[in-house]
C-alpha cells in the first residue's frame, strides 16, 4: 500500500507546490485522453487497411465514424488543448515569479473540462425518449449541423454530445479568463519587466482561444435549442459561426509550438534571439490573422464570391508572421555550434514540419486549388502535418525540458528517448505523406471503403503502418516518462532553476550547459 501511495505521489507530484501539482494533473489527464484518442485513430486505420487488403470491415460503419469523432475530440482538445494550458500555467508562473490567485476557480475548470469528454463518449439511456439512435457519436468533431438534430437529420445524436461541448466551452473560458487576469496583475506591477517572447505567444494564444471559441459557443447553444425544438435552424449560418473555431483551432494548437521554438532555439544556439521586436510583432499578427477566415472551409458553399476572395486574401495574411518567425529563428542559429541532443532533435523536427505543413496550407487557401482537393484526404494530410510534425514534436521538446525541472529527476533512459524520436519521426512522416498522396488521387476523407486499385491501396497502407510505428514510439516515451517519475535518478537542478530568469530576459547565457551537462548521459 505504501508503495502504491509513493507511486501516486511521484506521478502527480503531490509533495510539490500548487502550480506543479495542477500542471502534472493536466499532463496526466491529457495523456489519458490522448491515449484513448490514439486507439480511436488506430481503429480508423485498421478499418481502411483491412478493406484495402482483405475487403473486410471489422468495425460497423457507426463504430468507424465514432472512432473518427472521438479521435478528434480526445486528441485535439482533451490531449492537445489541455497539455498546452498546462505548459502555459507552468511557464507563466515560473517566469513571472508570481503566486497564482483564485486557484479554486482553475481547479473547477479543470474538473469540468475533463467531465466533458465523458459526456461526449456516449449516451445515458434515459435520454432515449429523444429518439437518438447511437451509442457512440458519429458526427465528426467539427459536426455539420443539422447532422444529429431531431426533425432535421435521419441520424439523431445524444443531447449529451452538445452538453459535453458546452462544458468544454465553459471550462475553456474559465481558464482563459483566469490566465488573462494574472497577466493583467503582472502589468500592474511597477517593477515588471517586459514579457519574454514565449509568454507573449502564450498570451496571444490564450486570447486566440477566447476569440476562437466565441462562434462555436454560439453555434452549440443554437444546436441545443434546436435539439429541443425551441428554435429553428439555419445550417449555413450555424456552420459559419462554428467555422470561427474551425480555422482558429489550428493556430490555437500551433502558436505554443512557435513559442516553444522561440524559447528553445536561442537556448540551444546559446545566442540571443536575432530580433526581439520582430518576434513580438509576429505574435500580434498571428492573433490578427488566425481567427477571421471561417469561410475558407466553406468555399464550395453558395456564398458571395467577394466574401470568398476576401477570405482567401486574409488567409494568405498569416504567411507574413510565419515568414518573420522562420527568418528570425534561422538568423538566430546562423553561425552557432548546436549540440545534437533530444531537445535539438524534436525542436528541429518542429521547425521543418511547420514549414512543410504551412506550404500545404497555402494551397488549401487558394480557391481554385481547393476546388480540386476540397474534402479530400489532402486536407487531412495538411492538418495532421501540423499536428504530427510540428505541434506534437514541440510539445515533446518542452516536456523533455520540463519534467526534470518539475520533478528533480533525470530522464530514466537516453536509449528510450532516441527510440521514441526516430520511431515517431518515421511513423508520423509516413502518416502525413500517405494522407497527402491519397488526397492528390482524389480520395474523399472519411472514405470507409474505396475502389480497390493501386491508386488508393498503397497510400492507405503507408498511412496505417506509419500510424502503428508512431504509436509504438509514443508508448516507448510514455514508459520512459513513468519510469522517470518513479525511478529516475535525483538530479541537481538547483543551478537550472536559479538561471531560469535567463530565459525571461531572452539573452545569451550558459543555460544550455546548465540544462544538459547535469544529465549529459540521458539526452545524447
Amino acid at each position: 500500500m505504501k508503495q502504491l501511495v509513493s507511486i501516486v505521489n511521484a506521478i502527480f507530484q503531490l509533495d510539490k507546490d500548487w502550480v506543479t501539482r495542477i500542471t502534472m494533473a493536466m499532463i496526466v489527464m491529457s495523456i489519458v485522453w490522448g491515449a484513448l484518442g490514439v486507439v480511436d485513430a488506430l481503429m480508423v486505420r485498421i478499418q481502411e487497411a483491412s478493406w484495402g487488403l482483405t475487403q473486410t470491415l471489422p468495425l460497423t460503419p457507426q463504430e468507424y465514424y465514432a472512432s473518427i469523432t472521438l479521435h478528434g475530440m480526445r486528441d485535439l482538445f482533451g490531449f492537445a488543448q489541455q497539455l498546452e494550458f498546462a505548459i502555459f500555467i507552468y511557464f507563466t508562473f515560473k517566469m513571472l515569479k508570481m503566486e497564482p490567485r483564485a486557484k479554486w476557480f482553475f481547479n473547477v475548470s479543470f474538473i469540468l473540462f475533463n467531465i466533458a469528454f465523458m459526456l461526449l463518449e456516449g449516451p445515458i439511456l434515459i435520454v432515449n425518449s429523444q429518439g437518438f439512435d447511437n451509442y457512440f457519436p458519429s458526427e465528426g468533431w467539427y459536426y455539420l449541423v443539422p447532422l444529429g438534430l431531431p426533425e432535421y437529420s435521419l441520424y439523431v445524436v445524444s443531447p449529451l454530445w452538445y452538453f459535453g461541448w458546452m462544458l468544454i466551452d465553459v471550462a475553456t473560458y474559465m481558464q482563459t479568463l483566469w490566465i488573462i487576469y494574472h497577466y493583467y496583475l503582472h502589468s500592474k506591477n511597477p517593477s515588471r519587466e517586459k514579457l519574454p517572447i514565449f509568454l507573449v505567444f502564450t498570451l496571444m494564444d490564450v486570447l486566440l482561444y477566447a476569440i476562437g471559441y466565441s462562434g462555436e459557443t454560439v453555434a452549440n447553444i443554437w444546436d441545443i435549442l434546436a435539439f429541443y425544438g425551441l428554435v429553428g435552424m439555419n445550417a449555413i449560418a450555424n456552420q459559419i459561426a462554428f467555422g470561427i473555431l474551425w480555422h482558429a483551432v489550428v493556430y490555437m494548437a500551433w502558436l505554443p509550438a512557435v513559442g516553444a521554438m522561440y524559447l528553445l532555439i536561442p537556448m540551444l544556439a546559446n545566442k540571443p534571439l536575432y530580433s526581439d521586436k520582430m518576434a513580438r510583432v509576429a505574435a500580434v499578427l498571428y492573433l490578427l490573422f488566425s481567427n477571421n477566415v471561417p469561410i475558407h472551409h466553406l468555399y464550395m458553399v453558395d456564398l458571395p464570391i467577394a466574401i470568398k476572395v476576401l477570405t482567401e486574401i486574409l488567409t494568405y495574411g498569416v504567411v507574413l508572421p510565419s515568414l518573420m518567425t522562420f527568418f528570425n529563428l534561422l538568423a538566430t542559429v546562423k553561425g552557432a555550434r548546436v549540440e545534437w541532443n533530444i531537445l535539438t532533435a524534436f525542436t528541429s523536427l518542429s521547425f521543418v514540419g511547420s514549414i512543410f505543413s504551412g506550404v500545404t496550407g497555402i494551397s488549401n487557401a487558394t480557391i481554385t486549388f481547393d476546388a480540386v482537393i476540397h474534402e479530400t484526404m489532402w486536407v487531412v494530410g495538411h492538418f495532421h502535418g501540423f499536428i504530427l510534425l510540428s505541434i506534437v514534436p514541440a510539445g515533446f521538446a518542452v516536456i523533455y525540458l520540463m519534467i526534470p525541472m518539475m520533478t528533480g529527476r533525470s530522464w530514466y533512459s537516453s536509449r528510450l528517448m532516441w527510440i521514441h524520436f526516430y520511431g515517431y519521426l518515421v511513423g508520423s512522416s509516413m502518416v502525413v505523406l500517405g494522407f497527402d498522396e491519397l488526397g492528390l488521387t482524389g480520395l474523399i476523407r472519411k472514405a470507409e471503403i474505396f475502389p480497390l486499385s493501386q491508386t488508393f491501396i498503397p497510400g492507405e497502407l503507408v498511412a496505417s503502418i506509419g500510424a502503428f510505428i508512431a504509436d509504438v514510439a509514443t508508448v516507448v516515451w510514455l514508459v520512459n516518462l513513468v519510469l522517470t517519475l518513479v525511478r529516475g535518478r535525483t538530479a541537481n537542478i538547483e543551478s537550472l532553476t536559479d538561471s531560469f530568469t535567463v530565459i525571461t530576459m531572452q539573452t545569451a547565457s550558459n543555460l544550455p550547459n546548465l540544462v544538459f551537462k547535469w544529465n549529459n548521459r540521458n539526452i545524447k
